[in-house]
């Protein structure tokens, strides 16, 4: 019977080895992706095989709510917005909305005071989305002002990350706001028994829309390190707030997230009958709710296009062989390319990581910029007259994995403030890279490998 039940064990182990190979190489995975895997199941397949069909399947149509843009008709633009926009509206995207304000958010205090004000003027309801809502100060003032608004008659909706929020929330505050008549949701949830998968897809976006006309988004959790500018160590964002059309994409990505989360079908906010400003922008969001990969494969197209710059910021850089082969590409036919970073992230993994794919870039004649001051968490980029702000990282875990929104302005006002921000932080930085003996570029080339699944 022992022999029996052993030999039971071996065969049932041999055909999951076998399931989850099969599984790890159908075409939706990136090669790189699927190497990994598979030398991690070799290796270790006792703890690989679990793993991977808990952790290694990306897009969850089965769980995750289609989101659904409306079909705004066709505006023309003067000047046209480049060919970048109508690709990702093909893949996914919203259209292009003019008509909007945008304001960027450089300092903490410009991101508070601009989040605050938009709170305390809801009329009717406030719809947020966070990935990070932290026990510290500035994350129970913040639900603190939710529950004000939720006591005074506001529809106020609040989704989280319940992975990233797990053992880090303002429990307390949160359970008043729900008193108050507050609506609270997690999405991601750590044990989705609906679906494989569910534990490796976070719900990275940051969003905050009022009354269906005003959003305020961008890279900023709410939290001391990124409201606080006395905060240590030093931390360096960037958010926005916009006002206009734009506003009912972002009310469209959060209640197909609400939907996730187990609410109901949300109805969108109505057209706007007038416009507030000049701005033109689109929505390009990412994840397991889109059945393409919008964000990753129109940038990779943008890049490869690009005629003159291709300026990324980013605290994590590890992208996928597609993204970078675009950067090598546009360094070596002269197009000034940079990399924006910082000296040293609160991830040490990701700096590992990050370190192959960085010497790469500079051989090929990218400029590497070495933020000092502390830890630079904005997520923004230009590509020639047009750029983008939002929660996504240049890595392969926000553009082929988590729930991300990116905004993208094509206005040269918007383009303007993006490019200023970028040369304001040049002082900043150290340009180029340290030289690293060859223990640490074996451990690099480790730890690059194994990038997918970091």
């Amino acid at each position: 019977m022992i022999l029996f039940l052993e030999h039971l064990l071996v065969v049932l182990g041999v055909l999951l080895v076998a399931l989850a190979m099969i599984l790890v190489l159908q075409p939706r995975r990136t090669p790189q992706s699927a190497v990994a895997w598979i030398l991690f199941i070799i290796a270790l397949p006792y703890l690989a095989v679990p793993l991977f069909l808990t952790l290694g399947f990306r897009k969850q149509r089965r769980r995750a709510e289609q989101i659904r843009f409306a079909a705004e008709p066709e505006t023309m633009l003067d000047p046209a917005p480049p060919q970048a926009a109508q690709l990702f509206r093909s893949l996914g995207g919203s259209a292009v909305t003019t008509g909007n304000r945008f304001r960027l958010h450089a300092s903490p205090e410009v991101a508070g005071t601009a989040l605050q004000d938009m709170i305390g003027q809801a009329e009717r309801q406030i719809e947020v989305l966070l990935y990070i809502l932290a026990d510290d100060a500035s994350g129970r003032a913040f639900v603190r002002a939710l529950t004000e608004r939720a006591a005074a008659g506001v529809t106020v909706r609040l989704a989280l990350d319940r992975f990233a929020t797990f053992l880090n929330r303002p429990r307390a505050d949160l359970r008043r706001f729900v008193q108050a008549g507050g609506e609270l949701r997690f999405v991601s949830p750590v044990l989705a028994l609906r679906g494989a998968g569910g534990l490796n897809l976070r719900n990275h976006r940051k969003l905050v829309v009022v009354d269906g006309i005003r959003v305020w988004a961008g890279g900023r959790n709410v939290a001391d390190a990124y409201f606080r500018p006395d905060h240590r160590p030093s931390w360096l964002d960037l958010s926005f707030s916009a006002e206009g059309p734009i506003a009912r994409a972002w009310a469209e990505v959060f209640a197909a997230d609400w939907h996730l989360a187990g609410g109901p079908l949300l109805e969108p906010p109505p057209p706007l009958a007038s416009t507030t400003g000049a701005q033109a922008l689109q929505l390009v969001p990412a994840g397991p709710d889109e059945s393409r990969d919008v964000l990753h494969d129109g940038l990779v197209s943008a890049i490869h296009r690009a005629e003159s710059r291709v300026w990324i910021a980013t605290p994590y850089f590890v992208p996928t062989e597609m993204l970078a082969l675009a950067l090598a590409t546009a360094a070596r036919a002269g197009r000034d390319v940079r990399i924006l970073l910082p000296e040293k992230s609160n991830q040490w993994t990701a700096d590992l990581a990050r370190g192959a794919y960085l010497r790469e870039m500079a051989r090929a004649g990218c400029r590497i910029l070495r933020f000092q001051p502390g830890m630079m968490h904005a997520k923004a980029g230009l590509i020639d007259d047009w750029g983008w702000i939002g929660s996504a990282n240049f890595d392969v875990r926000s553009m082929l994995l988590n729930f991300e929104t990116v905004l993208m302005a094509y206005d040269a006002t918007s383009a303007a403030a993006l490019e200023d921000w970028f040369e304001g932080l040049l002082p900043l930085c150290a340009e180029g890279l340290h030289s690293a003996p060859l223990p640490r570029r074996l451990v690099e080339g480790i730890f690059r490998l194994g990038a997918p699944i970091l």
